[in-house]
């Protein structure tokens, strides 16, 4: 028996990145999967999926289209016969655009993904699984750019930043229903969303400065995060609820330094 043994799971993001390592992850451990992505390559993780022996679908919508995300839900009633567990995973980062030539309509359009998309998948999910009778766990993709400075460009920040709150008052809100909202807070993860990063740094020789100021002094990879989400999903972490969990291998963990620290 896997660890999601039977379990109807949704992911948004699918496509690529920590969404498609969340996707093989989840499905070998026994998910039956509605994977969901604005783009076609939705397609190819569910074939990858399916090459090795998992159950998914692919469904193309936008995460932060209210329409949209109670289709995902009512996709994976009518597939599985319920719902267990959603990753609300999709975002976008807007990139590092100065303060004062930022617009309302970036900040309109990164909200409306990163965190009202969030916030419609813990809507619509909760209501269903309240509905079964017998609860269930809801995953945000936040970040460590929602928990300090310098992560991320002003509006990603923000946005992550609503999401941890979020899944705080969200998880009183759902108090006594047996629905868990959870958010995991990603360091620097090479996914397409950082891709010029890696290359680049790659390109100049540079690819081992990476992640340094961390102590684990490296990047992270999807799976990693993918990892966390998994036992966010399970049964395991029953008693884990309204949490924003980094995974940025300790960087948060410390006040601005210069220099090496000594013990």
């Amino acid at each position: 028996m896997g660890r999601l043994e039977g379990k109807s799971i949704i992911i948004t993001g699918a496509g690529s990145g920590i969404g498609r390592a969340a996707s093989l992850m989840f499905t070998k451990e026994g998910a039956r999967l509605i994977a969901v992505d604005k783009t076609d390559a939705v397609d190819e993780t569910v074939k990858m999926v399916r090459e090795a022996g998992g159950t998914a679908e692919a469904l193309k919508g936008d995460a932060g289209n209210e329409q949209d995300v109670a289709g995902f839900v009512g996709k994976a009633v009518s597939a599985y016969g319920k719902l267990d567990v959603i990753w609300a995973n999709a975002g976008i980062s807007g990139g590092w655009v100065p303060l004062h030539d930022q617009t309302v309509e970036q900040w309109q359009e990164i909200l409306r993904v990163n965190l009202i998309g969030p916030f419609l998948a813990i809507k619509h999910a909760s209501r269903q699984m309240m509905n079964q009778g017998h609860g269930g766990s809801i995953i945000c993709t936040a970040s460590v750019a929602g928990l300090k400075a310098n992560a991320g460009g002003n509006p990603y920040s923000a946005s992550k930043a609503g999401v941890v709150s979020l899944v705080q008052t969200s998880s009183y809100s759902l108090t006594g229903t047996g629905v868990r909202v959870n958010a995991i807070c990603p360091g620097l993860i090479e996914t397409g969303m950082t891709r010029n990063t890696f290359e680049r740094a790659r390109e100049r020789g540079t690819e081992n400065k990476i992640g340094q100021i961390n102590p684990t002094q490296r990047g992270g990879k999807p799976h990693e995060i993918a990892a966390m989400g998994l036992f966010l999903a399970s049964d395991e972490a029953s008693y884990v609820n309204g949490q924003a969990v980094p995974v940025d291998g300790g960087l948060t963990a410390s006040m601005p330094f210069a220099g090496k620290l000594r013990s």
